[in-house]
């Protein structure tokens, strides 16, 4: 991963992604516990939430806006998959009751304005009764001096602390620039405010990322 200040770190490998319950951490088992309905698993990468919850029986339908990630659901047995980058999510009013945005999937809303943007249309598209369920990772929890300068670049600029501007390198093929935001708690409230949704509890992990459970006012 490499960051727009020239701040490079190094994935944690792809077995993360096909990783099946028994090895979750404890944090993304609880958050199981709160889904209900239809799914929409949105950045659903390899397909491990969305095969879990369909052989739980539940009718989900996992997005991403990697062609090839779509590819793999699939062919390991997602039923419903289709490449839907988040700016375009556009379903029927009441189509879905969870929406899942675990792995750090709150970090694809990608900006405070956006991400406002995306909640007040989540909001259309769920029913009376849906919740969210995100996860994401307080940014100001470090002492790396690389990234608490990188805080006050941001903030130079407008930005928000933990809006990261990044790109995925792999030996020699490199993607696209796109934003990610890592926000703490009370950042988190500030944006989901006013957009019909609210903070219903947080569930922290043993290592820093928590997940929001968000529910219709």
């Amino acid at each position: 991963m490499e960051r727009d200040d020239g701040y490079f770190s190094g994935s944690s490998g792809a077995k993360v992604y096909f990783s099946e319950y028994k090895e979750w951490p404890p944090h993304e088992k609880e958050a199981m516990k709160h889904v209900r309905g239809r799914v929409l698993d949105i950045g659903c990468g390899a397909g491990r939430h969305a095969l879990y919850l369909q052989k739980k029986g539940f009718d989900v339908l996992g997005i991403d806006n990697s062609p090839l990630a779509i590819k793999v659901c699939k062919l390991r047995g997602l039923r419903k998959a289709k490449v839907v980058p988040i700016m375009q999510v556009n379903f029927r009013p009441g189509s879905f009751d969870t929406v899942l945005m675990l792995g750090g999937n709150f970090g694809l809303f990608g900006s405070f304005k956006r991400a406002r943007r995306l909640l007040r249309k989540f909001y259309r598209i769920t029913s009376d009764g849906a919740i969210i369920i995100a996860e994401t990772n307080d940014p100001y929890k470090t002492d790396n001096p690389a990234h608490l300068d990188y805080h006050k670049f941001n903030r130079r600029r407008g930005r928000m602390s933990g809006q990261l501007r990044i790109r995925i390198r792999f030996e020699k093929y490199i993607g696209d620039w796109f934003d990610y935001l890592i926000v703490s708690k009370e950042e988190m409230k500030k944006i989901i405010e006013g957009t019909g949704w609210k903070i219903k509890r947080f569930i922290d992990s043993l290592k820093g990322p928590y997940i929001a459970i968000i529910g219709k006012v």
